[in-house]
């Protein structure tokens, strides 16, 4: 297992990028939003990875954060994910929106995702929305603890989210307004409309 490779970044390409290190010069296969992170060829970089051996050949895939080699490792434990398909989910949302999503149930969210259709982000949510505790979605940062108050909160949240997906807004963009505005003893109706204001500002 290769946790990372650190060394002079060779070369930028569209899919990939070369780190040379020790005299070897590894192609690591990285998202748009890991490419957009790195620095210009000449620098040194550090780059967490995965190394993926299949009968088809030997390949590295590469991550600017921790995190998003974790998310990599989670999404890869899902049935019909492979390498590409999990740099997918990671190439249009970071690792705190896969969360958001997932245990959001939002499968509007998940389908963003190049080549990920409604049955692959569904079964995305099924296999993994136990792997995520009320404790490790907090640890994530306000925007997931939000939806994981809502979560928690009264039936007027709960239905005030259920009406926004209703109009066609996503779980989490539901969750995280609705958070947003909602405060002790309000009804339903005015959680909505504050919250469907709120959408505005976003």
């Amino acid at each position: 297992m290769i946790s990372y490779i650190k060394g002079a970044l060779e070369r930028r390409a569209e899919s990939y990028i070369i780190i040379e290190t020790g005299g070897i010069g590894y192609q690591i296969f990285v998202s748009p939003a890991t490419l957009a992170k790195l620095p210009q060829t000449g620098e040194r970089v550090r780059v967490f990875t995965y190394f993926s051996v299949k009968e088809d050949g030997i390949s590295l895939y590469g991550f600017a954060t921790m995190e998003e080699q974790e998310m990599f490792h989670k999404l890869l434990t899902v049935s019909g994910v492979g390498p590409k398909g999990a740099l997918g989910f990671l190439s249009q949302l970071t690792p705190q929106e896969i969360i958001l999503a997932i245990i959001s149930e939002d499968v509007k969210t998940l389908s963003k995702a190049p080549g990920v259709g409604r049955k692959t982000a569904q079964r995305v949510i099924l296999e993994l929305k136990d792997k995520f505790k009320t404790e490790d979605a907090l640890s994530m940062g306000e925007e997931l603890q939000g939806v994981v108050e809502t979560a928690m909160g009264g039936d007027a949240k709960f239905e005030a989210i259920d009406a926004m997906t209703a109009l066609g807004y996503s779980r989490s963009e539901a969750a995280k307004a609705v958070n947003a505005v909602a405060a002790e003893g309000m009804s339903t109706e005015d959680i909505l409309k504050a919250a469907l204001k709120k959408m505005i500002t976003f």
